[in-house]
């Protein structure tokens, strides 16, 4: 296998941070490449370089009070693929009041254009840093009366896991930040590999997808045990042929009522949640691999270029090409 330069990861430590999200982050993306090829005897490739970079280089202090040791100075970071925010630990005001100092850095390697994502309460220090104003983000639901009055210019979606906003991701408490790393992994490295650490790591973040993670930010929690078994059947066909009033008989209810009930649930019409399904199968398609026009539009079920295109543009701004030239991680 020819030298891969691996991405470069920072995460961002201080004191008061969750310990546990500080080193599983730590963990998840310094076995990528590594574990599972160690399994099966293969050769190593570690696909991120990663370092935990605090103000001044200084030990952290976690919120259990283990001490963990910095790699590097964030002031001596000038740029990243990808800055990591973990989880607050300790009280929240405490711990954005003594770190103001580390905003200017999240701020300025923001404008490289890396990724930046936040686990739980740490999209507070992103909200501190002015990167949500106007955009959907997501942390813990405990957290959400106070993150609303906090920065009311921010539209936060507390039941959702995952947010992306261009290149700014956020993840809900808990589990969730499996689901954003996994995420971020297959945006880097692609879907095998983020199989392979979600494999060697156990890790179940099925949303009832056929594709782990590739609709995270569709997923929305409801009770609707029959939209589910919609949901399913839809991201496990979105390349088939898909009529909404087929998918009413299926599970023997009006087209109206399905339109009803799906509305209610999750917020959108049936044809609409195809749509924005395919959309996000053919983002990562984009941002994965070099694709042609014709060829993604086949892979998402449509045989309309045209109509394809435009729903594409609707749905992002841009074009298929556009997007893939902004967002892709492979040279093309």
């Amino acid at each position: 296998m020819p030298d891969i330069k691996p991405f470069e990861v920072v995460i961002l430590g201080f004191d008061g941070v969750l310990g546990s999200v500080l080193a599983g982050a730590l963990d998840l993306f310094s076995f990528t490449g590594v574990s599972w090829q160690r399994f099966l005897d293969q050769p190593v490739t570690p696909r991120f370089k990663v370092q935990i970079a605090s103000l001044g280089g200084v030990d952290i202090r976690c919120s259990n009070r283990l001490i963990m040791r910095a790699h590097c100075d964030i002031a001596a970071v000038r740029r990243c693929d990808l800055l990591l925010i973990p989880t607050i630990g300790d009280s929240i005001d405490k711990v954005l009041l003594q770190n103001e100092l580390l905003i200017p850095h999240i701020i300025r390697l923001a404008n490289t254009q890396a990724d930046i994502a936040s686990n739980c309460s740490g999209a507070f220090l992103l909200a501190k840093a002015g990167l949500l104003e106007g955009r959907v983000a997501t942390t813990h639901w405990g957290y959400a009366s106070k993150f609303k009055s906090d920065y009311p210019e921010v539209n936060l979606q507390e039941n959702q896991f995952v947010t992306q906003s261009d290149n700014i991701f956020c993840a809900a408490g808990g589990s969730a930040f499996y689901d954003l790393a996994l995420l971020l992994i297959e945006r880097y490295c692609g879907r095998e590999l983020s199989t392979q650490v979600a494999k060697t790591q156990i890790i179940d973040s099925k949303r009832g997808s056929q594709n782990s993670y590739t609709n995270v930010t569709l997923y929305k929690p409801h009770a609707d045990q029959l939209v589910k078994r919609v949901q399913d059947y839809i991201e496990n066909n979105f390349q088939q042929p898909l009529q909404v009033s087929q998918l009413a008989a299926m599970v023997n209810i009006t087209t109206r009522t399905l339109n009803r009930r799906f509305q209610s649930a999750v917020a959108m019409r049936p044809i609409e949640y195809i749509q924005a399904v395919r959309i996000e199968q053919a983002k990562r398609l984009l941002e994965s691999k070099d694709v042609g026009i014709k060829s993604l539009a086949d892979q998402v079920g449509y045989s309309d270029i045209s109509s394809f295109t435009r729903l594409f543009k609707r749905a992002t701004a841009l074009t298929p090409k556009e997007y893939q030239n902004k967002f892709s991680r492979i040279a093309i």
